[in-house]
């Protein structure tokens, strides 16, 4: 190991916890996507005066973007002293709402017993902390490097991040020849590397019915009964038939090695949002059902839609007066980066010489960002490395170690001299 390196690090200890803290005290929650521009102008200033160039991008046009909410983000570059390969440090900036059962200030970045505590803390505000101290680190003991070192702020990744990565990918902000590597500090624990994730599919369900007074429903056809066959069916033979199916992706949860479908939401009648009255005396002519299916790599996307459409075709064959739509809302295939990638291979080597131990090799339940930096940037040297236990995160009282992030940079920084310079002692 290069011991100045990992000795910068330890110096930068406070400022770490400083950092995250910060960080934490903008309440970028999305939706609606708060603070965004505050907090992506304090990394850019932060940044600067490390000597990165800063841009600020705004997806203007992406989904929940307004000049109240404005959808901006920040990419910041050093340049070395050579040419050479890129290695860029992607985080997400927004953070889910609070909650309630909180026992501290979500908003205050409260430290203490080793912790840093607030929404945002481990999904991944401490990551993206790390990832700039890691780099820092990097810079000042090695000054002559060769390549580049990227580090993004993006937002909206908990909607799906089309405002934050995808937006920028379609710019030519992950793409080669400007970025060859890709590390994405999620919370997927210290010693562990993530390769990827499933595969999801939402879309939304809806049956049709005919309106007619809530007292005579005999004179009308009932949406949300439909919808009832629908969810019957779906228990019947669809959840069943999931649960038989295993993936060879090493995905955590166990419970995840297995396909799933989750039903979002179900929407029915008309005045939804009654209290404190009552609804309208009708028969609901609609109902709408959002399901968020995640599959395996071992699917491929036009069977796992067919599961659904079938059971919807056989019940209108069936079922007198039923129909239905069913849109699209999201379509990301299943990711899985191979061990042998010169990204993987060069944060093992990090892992290995901070935790005498070969790195355990993951896949996330849930999508990130990695999704876009492949469909749309065609970037496949990718991973999510980063502090944080996965379970905290979207959790009242979620946390990051302080001695976690201290690693995990520690990590990162050996990454980045393997990838940049070839070496992890040198």
């Amino acid at each position: 190991m290069n011991e100045r390196l990992l000795q910068a690090i330890d110096d930068r200890r406070d400022e770490v916890v400083a950092l995250t803290a910060e960080l934490i005290r903008f309440p970028t929650i999305n939706p609606p996507g708060e603070a965004y521009r505050p907090c992506a102008e304090y990394l850019g200033a932060r940044l600067k005066k490390s000597g990165f160039e800063t841009e600020f991008i705004r997806a203007e046009g992406t989904p929940g973007d307004t000049d109240r909410y404005p959808r901006v983000n920040v990419v910041a570059r050093f340049n070395g002293r050579s040419p050479g390969a890129c290695v860029h440090f992607n985080s997400h900036i927004d953070v889910v709402e609070a909650g309630d059962g909180w026992t501290v200030d979500p908003f205050a970045g409260i430290v203490r017993d080793g912790k840093v505590y607030g929404r945002g803390a481990c999904d991944m505000k401490g990551g993206l902390a790390a990832s700039i101290i890691a780099a820092e680190a990097f810079l000042q003991v090695f000054p002559d490097f060769p390549g580049a070192i990227e580090i993004s702020g993006t937002v909206d990744e908990e909607s799906g991040g089309f405002g934050g990565v995808a937006h920028l990918a379609r710019l030519g902000y992950f793409s080669k020849p400007r970025v060859d590597h890709v590390i994405i500090p999620e919370p997927l624990n210290k010693d562990r590397i993530c390769l990827g994730h499933r595969g999801v599919w939402w879309a939304e369900i809806e049956t049709k019915g005919e309106i007619a007074h809530g007292s005579m429903p005999f004179l009308g056809d009932n949406a949300v009964r439909h919808m009832g066959a629908v969810l019957r069916a779906f228990e019947d033979e669809l959840f069943p038939a999931l649960d038989r199916k295993m993936t060879r992706m090493p995905v955590v949860p166990e419970g995840a090695k297995r396909s799933t479908m989750n039903i979002n939401s179900i929407h029915g009648g008309q005045t939804e949002d009654f209290r404190p009255g009552l609804p309208s005396p009708n028969v609901p002519d609609s109902c709408r059902l959002t399901i968020d299916r995640r599959f395996l790599l071992e699917e491929d996307l036009d069977t796992v839609k067919g599961e659904v459409i079938g059971i919807l075709d056989r019940l209108k064959r069936e079922r007198t007066k039923f129909d239905y739509e069913i849109r699209d809302l999201m379509e990301v295939l299943p990711l899985m980066t191979e061990r042998d990638a010169p990204v993987v291979k060069a944060v093992a080597q990090g892992i290995m010489a901070i935790f005498d131990r070969e790195p355990d090799y993951v896949i996330s339940p849930g999508t990130y960002d990695q999704k876009h930096i492949a469909r749309i940037g065609h970037i496949y040297d990718c991973i999510a490395y980063g502090p944080g236990i996965l379970d905290l995160a979207h959790r009242p009282d979620e946390w990051v170690g302080i001695s976690d992030m201290v690693e995990s940079a520690k990590v990162m920084a050996i990454g980045l001299n393997v990838l940049l310079r070839g070496t992890a002692t040198g």
